[in-house]
């Protein structure tokens, strides 16, 4: 699943639109859209993102085993 699918079911989850959330987190809701359309959110913007949409964002490897790095 691609991030711009997962920021759209989050969105969806939390029943907000795409331009509120792009103004919680202080962007433009223009520069938001192309930013979804390139996938070029920082690692900073997703955790940035998912605190506006009421959440955390994890991004780990797990490794059979249970590792996590």
């Amino acid at each position: 699943m691609t991030i711009k699918q997962k920021i759209k079911m989050a969105l969806g989850y939390a029943g907000i639109s795409q331009a509120e959330l792009a103004r919680r987190v202080e962007m433009t809701p223009s520069n938001f859209s192309q930013k979804l359309q390139r996938d070029t959110f920082t690692l900073e913007e997703m955790e940035r993102i998912a605190a506006a949409l009421g959440g955390e964002w994890r991004a780990e490897f797990v490794f059979p085993g249970g590792t996590i790095i």
